[in-house]
């Protein structure tokens, strides 16, 4: 069970209009720090500050956390 949500992060991607090609080949993020993001799996905390950074955006507009109940 995943409590970290990446779900902000391609509604981010969608709003600034950057596709995952522009991150890989563009901005130099990996292309497994996306295949981590798009299956809920963990990355540092140096690449969510890379992401804020590219993005222009805050860490909630990446992650999120979404407690069960």
């Amino acid at each position: 069970m995943n409590l970290i949500s990446y779900k902000p992060f391609y509604k981010t991607l969608l709003n600034k209009n950057i596709t995952e090609y522009n991150l890989i080949f563009k901005q130099g993020i990996s292309a497994n720090t996306l295949h981590r993001i798009k299956h809920g799996q963990a990355i540092t905390t140096k690449t969510l500050d890379e992401l804020c950074f590219i993005l222009d955006c805050d860490i909630c507009d990446i992650i999120e956390y979404k407690r069960e109940e």
